[in-house]
């Protein structure tokens, strides 16, 4: 069977599914908006399907679009990869790709990563999915994210794990707390001190309820947030102290915030570079996967911690 259409024809699908309007899919690939609705008539009579629902107002895909749009992805990024090589394809790449991370790793790792990715790629949008590790997991597992970046733990068997950094859980807190300047203070003490805890559904949580099961907390939590950056904002505005990845908490220059290793136990994560095992990258996500594992920088641990990884996901030995 002969089907008419072209690589122009699939870049302006690519285009409008990426944008949602005739017009900025139109600007996107310098094109008039006619010439760009014509591309989408041929591919749709090529295909003999309808690949977008118009309204006055919007362009979305319908299901048999939604379903080839990952396909045409495919072949795009195919081409794209065989010119590697031949001639220099890095600034003309185009297309979106998802990062699903949480939201320490996002706040640590994606500010460097994007501005550099950007600079070799100005046409690659990159999403960031700052969520809770689970949903994380199920981003990369499903699709919806092509790399995630999460901690060592309860992760699908459907992705495999690159590790990154090694960090523990210090004691984060305002300049004028009374645990402020101290060298270091016991998850006991911790908990004498109005405090405030992520709640059940954070994979943090699972891993610090897994690490102190011996311990009886003197007090309650003073509330719970969803994720540790609402947490600092919280302990900021002075309402106590939070337990927090090494990674969440901004320089030692902040004018407000500082820390305290926890100890007794300490607890520690290894947070690295997820993806689903048996799915091939596309060449412009495999320039982004060698950008994050560039940042890889083990942060200073304590000796002894208490990692809520097994032993397969642990951090090197330095």
């Amino acid at each position: 069977m002969s089907i008419n259409f072209d690589l122009n024809d699939l870049q302006a699908f690519r285009a409008l599914a990426e944008h949602g309007s005739f017009r900025h899919a139109a600007d996107a690939v310098c094109i008039s908006q006619p010439a760009l609705s014509r591309r989408i008539d041929k591919l749709e009579k090529a295909l003999g399907v309808k690949l977008f629902d118009r309204t006055t107002r919007r362009v979305t895909l319908t299901m048999t679009g939604r379903a080839f749009a990952p396909r045409a992805e495919r072949l795009l990024d195919d081409l794209d990869d065989a010119l590697i090589g031949i001639t220099d394809a890095a600034p003309s790449r185009r297309g979106q790709l998802t990062v699903a991370c949480v939201p320490s790793a996002a706040y640590y790792f994606m500010p460097r990563v994007i501005a550099q990715y950007h600079q070799l790629y100005p046409n690659v949008r990159l999403k960031v999915l700052d969520t809770g590790a689970n949903r994380v997991c199920a981003a990369v597992v499903s699709g919806e994210a092509d790399l995630g970046l999460s901690f060592a733990g309860n992760l699908d068997e459907q992705v495999q794990f690159e590790w990154l950094v090694h960090e523990h859980y210090v004691a984060a807190c305002r300049r004028d707390h009374p645990l402020a300047g101290r060298q270091e203070v016991s998850w006991s003490e911790f908990f004498e001190h109005d405090y405030i805890m992520v709640d059940k559904t954070s994979g943090n949580r699972f891993l610090l309820d897994q690490a102190l099961m011996h311990l009886k907390p003197a007090r309650a939590s003073l509330c719970e947030t969803r994720h540790v950056t609402t947490m600092l904002g919280m302990v900021e505005a002075g309402l106590g102290i939070a337990a927090v990845p090494t990674m969440a908490m901004p320089g030692n220059t902040h004018p407000i915030l500082t820390s305290v290793p926890l100890v007794e136990p300490t607890v520690a994560r290894n947070v690295g570079l997820i993806k689903r095992r048996g799915r091939a990258l596309s060449p412009a996500a495999r320039e982004l996967e060698a950008l994050i594992v560039g940042m890889k920088t083990p942060l200073p641990s304590l000796p002894g911690a208490a990692t809520g990884a097994s032993s397969s996901d642990s951090a090197p030995n330095p």
